[in-house]
């Protein structure tokens, strides 16, 4: 898989994750793993941050459920109105973490 093409099915399954869910950066890296090759939670980020404005990327947290650094305000609204479970100010990820499969 191209790094084009990589990108691509990054932002394909993160336009896949219903409202109120989320996936870890790692999560999303894992699960795209077998057919891509890579497997790097730094590298999903790095495209979330470059190509992501188009898609949920609200719905893309760390593994602890803590939202994107810089646009905390709007990511915690954007989960909020969606009724993504929370937990001492973080995404409640026992509840919220959804996987394609």
């Amino acid at each position: 898989m191209s790094p084009e093409e990589y990108v691509e099915e990054v932002l394909a399954l993160v336009e896949r994750i219903p409202p109120g869910r989320v996936m870890s950066y790692g999560a999303v890296a894992d699960y795209l793993a077998d057919r891509s090759g890579r497997s790097s939670a730094r590298l999903v980020g790095s495209i979330m941050a470059r190509y992501g404005g188009p898609v949920p990327w609200h719905r893309v947290v760390n593994n602890a459920g803590r939202v994107v650094p810089g646009h905390e305000l709007e990511a915690m609204a954007r989960l909020i109105g969606e009724a993504t479970p929370m937990r001492n100010g973080r995404v409640d990820m026992k509840k919220a973490a959804w996987s394609p499969d």
